[in-house]
């Protein structure tokens, strides 16, 4: 199979252990585009937080595209132009935040400039903050003040506590919205029938590729859709093990050791 588009995560992916992206990851995708295969961005991250990751990689240059918040969004990366979003149901927001507050977690969601914090940060929310490359601005007044639409939300707290709890939310939700774990500490709330899956059928049909020419590489429990979508779905030697038993192919190489120059190396 010739495969015509790489669509990869960040974090744990393209990034190593440090969030940095590495001489030789970097050049194996600049190479890859100077080839004229285009590369995409799928990830959790709110736009601001994969722009440094993009700029990194030329995709300005190149006019390729991103898709934060999980594919609630597609951004035209080299004009800015926002050609697909998806919010969650305008109502939503404050009934999270009733149930994050109850169960004792955080819970942020996000405008253009800021991480809104409906509960006082935690080492979570900070690091959240901190990869959405984003200040945090706290609104004990969440469940009013977030009166416009959002893309997503994201309740932070301890790993044995999401994991208990993403049951029922996804349950209580279930019509409304996609519950699901992105990381151990992050419990997301994405809008309904919206995954990185969702969102590269759109991006398909703009390029005019076919779902099995397409190369999707992950680490994360948001990454399963998009790697069991893909042509060829890739996790990571350092993917959570869950990822590894859906993927077609797992790097020997992790995020530290360049597993996506092996991929583009093995497969393009």
């Amino acid at each position: 199979m010739k495969y015509k588009l790489l669509v990869l995560d960040i974090d744990g992916t393209v990034t190593n252990s440090k969030k940095e992206v590495t001489e030789k990851t970097k050049n194996a995708i600049l190479d890859l585009q100077k080839r004229g295969i285009p590369v995409a961005i799928a990830s959790g991250r709110a736009p601001q937080g994969i722009y440094s990751v993009a700029k990194a990689l030329e995709l300005d240059k190149f006019g390729s595209y991103i898709m934060p918040f999980n594919g609630a969004r597609i951004v035209n990366f080299q004009t800015g132009e926002c050609i697909y979003s998806k919010t969650l149901p305008l109502h939503l927001p404050a009934r999270l935040w009733r149930d994050a507050v109850e169960n004792g977690i955080g819970i942020v969601t996000y405008d253009e400039k800021e991480v809104i914090a409906g509960t006082k940060p935690d080492k979570y929310t900070l690091l959240e903050a901190k990869i959405a490359s984003m200040p945090i601005a706290y609104h004990e007044d969440f469940h009013t003040y977030v009166d416009f639409p959002v893309n997503k939300c994201l309740m932070t707290g301890e790993p044995e506590d999401l994991e208990a709890l993403e049951p029922v939310f996804a349950q209580k939700y279930f019509h409304e919205a996609q519950i699901f774990r992105s990381e151990p500490y992050f419990l997301e709330a994405t809008p309904k029938n919206v995954d990185k899956a969702y969102c590269l059928k759109h991006l398909l049909e703009i390029l005019g590729i076919k779902r099995e020419e397409m190369i999707c590489c992950g680490d994360g429990f948001n990454d399963i859709s998009m790697i069991q979508y893909a042509g060829l779905g890739v996790a990571m030697a350092n993917a959570q093990e869950q990822v590894k038993a859906v993927a077609d192919y797992v790097t020997v190489c992790d995020n530290d050791h360049d597993g996506i120059a092996e991929v583009i190396e093995k497969f393009f």
